[in-house]
């Protein structure tokens, strides 16, 4: 068998197309071939699991597989050959032996290297400790690939429920495409960055595009890496330029819709590009009405076109409309919301609905006539059989999966959630304009200590607020609005972070978007904007997770003028300002006609706000009997949250994991200094591999502590998901250290040799099929002694004590050379691939179980709405036969041996 010598991608940084190289993070994919390179990335191709790639050429975890002569390399036909000499021509490797020249582009996919058994018989093993800590190494990646809480957690968040609990729902689907619509401070970005950081580490979603409003860029930069490690290339004008198609080129892009949405070329590149997930955020600008739509909801409808997955963020959905809403719902799902006509009928049926789904949770009995007029097959299939053991819940399912937008749209409602900080206004009458900045002047020297936050419509006012205070007043005051570089904004919005920085941001129209200044207790709504969901999300800038005090909301307005027709509107009649308005689309739509002739005539100034409380009173209750009410249920599942908070605190709490990382890193060369406890400085010492991607050659300081590293954003945060314990699994399992071992067990009681197989069921497929969720790569363990037993849970063999020492000696021996160590292995082997083909039938009894029930789901779906499931029955079809021929076609891979010499 052929043994290749493995050559660093840091060691051996050239690439060309052709090479062979293996990963170390995926041994499973095979060797890849390199198609391209291109500033300073390597476009790679695993034929084995029909997988493209691409690496940062500086830190990409591969190995370049060069064959030396003797070594018996196999083709892509099968065909096995014996090297005899190899040269290289224009950075490719050619093989000869028996006649015939070989490229290194030809050899099999599947192509063994480091084998372990090689290893022994060349003696070259390692001690003990070595092999010990490779088993262990085995065992947590396989620990970690099926983990349910991975991606989870590692994110440097609090452990919030309903983030995790939409988070989980969202990140298990098969295909990902949903409306998170959180009200304002709620953490929508947390949920997407949960979602997709899960996606990304487990393969399902290599390629990831976020299109934010350009005020945001950076803000979510920082979210990306400071919280999930998740580096971003920003994409703008000038970054396009460098490049004939720059979003090819990086697999995580963030980007402004706006510009995107308006360069029609560089638009064209990044449908081109293909992604595996879309987020948008502030998607309320995806704008879409009967008589036409806006570019960016032109390039969206493309991109969710192709794109497996899509999550479109939005406090306020129904900010332009029930037409926009509708939109975003059928981009998301275009057969389950094939029209606008067939969505406004269905909202006909929320309430009967919610109410059917809460006399099922209350563990009353439903409305069986209404359930029978809702023409559901599912429906009628779960009321037939309502006592059987768990029909309540299923039915509750089937309910909130068929009706309303409970599959697609999550959103989290403040009535529903505790620990939110109280507003409070203060209205400010004023006789005239003028006098609006001497009355500013006295509100921040009343409070001298306290930060503020200024928010008004246009960038021109904002500046001369800034200029006019400069005359009046010593008080820092930086500027943000849309016409400052991102880099300004984001230096001023540090400014009025700081503690001993600006007292107060002034800020246009664009401060009301996706900026958190919760360690701000006032607001000044210089102006009062004209839509109610506009006004929510300035006040949300400051009403979120995170404030600790009471929100002071200053309103100044001039006697007389329109201003106080909008104030009293939105304080007496909406009561907007001390509470989250609920239905505010809907409510301005009504009363819009009425607000539009108060403010033309002053004196029906209390019949504006007398009808718009009665019609506010009036939503409130529809939206709680109906929509609001299905989505808060399927958006609200506290027990599983808890479960998932568990596994995370039981995950992160580990102290087993935490000594294993800690030895791990030491094994690379990584020394460990305590900082407080469970936190440490990592320094690469003097016998520092470099080999592990994300450390830092001047040191870093981690802790394994998830309030300590929310307290520390500089440190790193120790998990299963951090890219330096994942680097440093790669680095060990991805070369020969610790895969070959000869030991002694002298205190048995038995004479002979034992030898101990530990292989790894590996299971090459696409990324998007996700196979570890059904056949992970689960080590196996084997234990055989010399006439081929089986003594794998053999206690005495369990519990066994081994010492190193001068032992490979014994394989020099021809009688254990040629004859016992090939029988002990093969035998080894042989029940090692017996245990790992059970592994691939419970896999493919499973997958055969999940299609049967989405089939149904399908169907009934299709029943429902009266279309043909027939396309996604097919896709479903397609989707299980190549998942079982995935899990049919695993091998298992010999990954380490132990040869033990028993009794001497």
């Amino acid at each position: 068998m052929a043994v290749a010598t493995l050559f660093s991608s840091r060691l051996m940084p050239e690439y060309h197309p052709g090479q062979r190289w293996a990963t170390d993070s995926e041994p499973e994919l095979g060797l890849g071939i390199v198609l391209a390179t291109s500033a300073g990335r390597v476009e790679m191709f695993f034929p084995a699991a029909a997988l493209h790639r691409q690496y940062a050429t500086e830190s990409a975890p591969l190995r370049r597989v060069v064959f030396a002569p003797g070594d018996v390399i196999e083709t892509h036909g099968g065909e096995s050959i014996t090297v005899e000499t190899v040269s290289e021509t224009l950075g490719t490797l050619i093989y000869k032996g028996g006649g015939r020249s070989i490229a290194e582009s030809e050899l099999s996919d599947f192509l063994g290297f480091l084998a372990p058994e090689d290893r022994l018989l060349a003696g070259r093993g390692d001690v003990n400790d070595v092999f010990t800590l490779r088993v262990e190494a085995l065992r947590w990646r396989a620990r970690i690939r099926e983990s349910a809480v991975r991606g989870f957690v590692g994110g440097r968040v609090e452990l919030i429920p309903h983030q995790l609990s939409i988070a989980s729902e969202v990140a298990r689907r098969r295909v990902p495409r949903v409306l998170l619509a959180d009200e304002v401070g709620l953490g929508k970005t947390i949920e997407a960055g949960l979602i997709l950081h899960r996606l990304h580490l487990v393969g399902r979603a290599e390629r990831i595009l976020i299109l934010v409003p350009e005020p945001l860029l950076h803000q979510w930069f920082v979210e990306m890496l400071r919280r999930f490690n998740l580096l971003f290339s920003v994409v703008d004008a000038d970054r396009a330029a460098t490049s004939e198609n720059v979003f090819a080129e990086n697999p995580l892009v963030l980007c402004a819709t706006q510009w995107i949405a308006q360069d029609e070329a560089q638009s064209a590149l990044l449908h081109e590009a293909g992604w595996d997930l879309v987020v948008v955020d502030e998607a309320h600008h995806l704008h879409w009405s009967a008589e036409g739509e806006s570019a960016e909801y032109a390039l969206v409808r493309k991109l969710a076109a192709s794109a497996s997955g899509v999550l479109l963020l939005t406090a306020t959905p129904e900010q332009l409309g029930t037409q926009s809403h509708f939109a975003r719902l059928h981009l998301l799902d275009p057969v389950r919301y094939p029209s606008l006509e067939d969505f406004e009928k269905e909202a006909a049926l929320y309430p009967a609905v919610a109410d059917a789904v809460k006399s099922l949770r209350d563990g009353a009995a439903p409305d069986l006539a209404v359930l029978a007029q809702l023409g559901s097959p599912g429906v009628d299939s779960l009321v037939a059989r309502l006592d059987a053991d768990g029909a309540r819940e299923e039915l509750i399912d089937v309910l909130l999966d068929e009706f309303g937008t409970g599959r697609l749209l999550f959103r989290n409602m403040r009535s529903a959630l505790r620990g939110f900080p109280k507003r409070q206004v203060h209205p400010a009458p004023l006789q005239d304009d003028e006098s609006r900045m001497p009355w500013l002047v006295e509100l921040l020297q009343q409070h001298v200590t306290e930060k503020f936050l200024l928010i008004c419509k246009s960038k021109e006012l904002a500046v001369k607020v800034v200029d006019d205070l400069r005359d009046c007043v010593r008080v820092g005051t930086p500027l943000f609005h849309e016409d400052l570089t991102l880099i300004q904004r984001d230096r001023n919005a540090a400014y009025f972070a700081e503690a001993d920085g600006a007292r107060l941001l002034v800020c246009s129209e664009i401060g009301s978007e996706g900026r958190n200044f919760q360690f701000a207790h006032h607001l000044v709504l210089f102006d009062l904007p004209e839509n109610p969901e506009l006004l929510e999300q300035r006040i949300g800038r400051l009403d979120r997770i995170g404030q600790t005090g009471t929100i002071h909301i200053h309103v100044p307005y001039v006697i007389g003028s329109d201003e106080e027709i909008y104030f009293r509107w939105y304080h007496e009649g909406l009561q907007a300002f001390e509470h989250c308005l609920h239905g505010a689309a809907m409510i301005h739509a009504e009363i819009a006609e009425l607000l539009e002739r108060a403010c033309a005539d002053h004196r029906l100034a209390g019949e504006l706000v007398q009808a718009t409380a009665q019609v506010r009173e009036r939503v409130s209750d529809l939206l709680a009997a109906g929509k609001d009410s299905l989505i808060t249920q399927q958006t609200s599942r506290p027990g599983k949250a808890q479960e998932l908070i568990a596994a995370i605190c039981e995950a992160q709490t580990d102290g087993e994991f935490a000594e294993f990382v800690k030895r791990l890193l030491d094994f690379h060369g990584v020394e460990l200094e305590r900082l407080a406890e469970r936190s440490y400085l990592l320094k690469p010492g003097i016998l520092y591999r470099g080999a592990i991607p994300g450390m830092q050659e001047q040191g870093m300081s981690a802790t394994f502590d998830r309030q300590r590293a929310l307290h520390r954003e500089e440190w790193g945060f120790l998990t299963m998901d951090h890219p330096v314990v994942c680097g440093a699994l790669d680095a060990m399992l991805g070369g020969e250290s610790g895969n070959a071992a000869v030991v002694f067990w002298r205190e048995s009681a038995r004479k002979g040799m034992l030898l101990e197989l530990h292989g790894v069921m590996e299971c090459p497929a696409p990324a998007h099929l996700h196979v570890d969720r059904y056949l992970p790569p689960r080590p196996v363990r084997v234990v055989v002694d010399h006439t081929g037993s089986d003594l794998s849970e053999d206690p005495d063999v369990l519990a066994a004590e081994f010492e190193d020492g001068e032992s490979f000696r014994i394989l020099e021996q021809g009688l254990v050379k040629k004859k016992l160590f090939p029988v002990m292995l093969e035998a080894a082997r042989k029940m090692a691939e017996e245990k790992g083909d059970a592994m691939s039938f419970a896999a493919a009894t499973r997958i055969r179980e999940e299609q049967r029930k989405e089939s149904t789901r399908v169907r009934d779906l299709a029943a429902r709405w009266g279309v043909s499931p027939e396309q996604e029955l097919a896709a479903l079809e397609q989707l299980s036969s190549e998942l079982l021929s995935a899990v049919r076609s695993a091998r298992l891979r010999v990954d380490a041996l132990r040869l033990v010499l028993a009794g001497t």
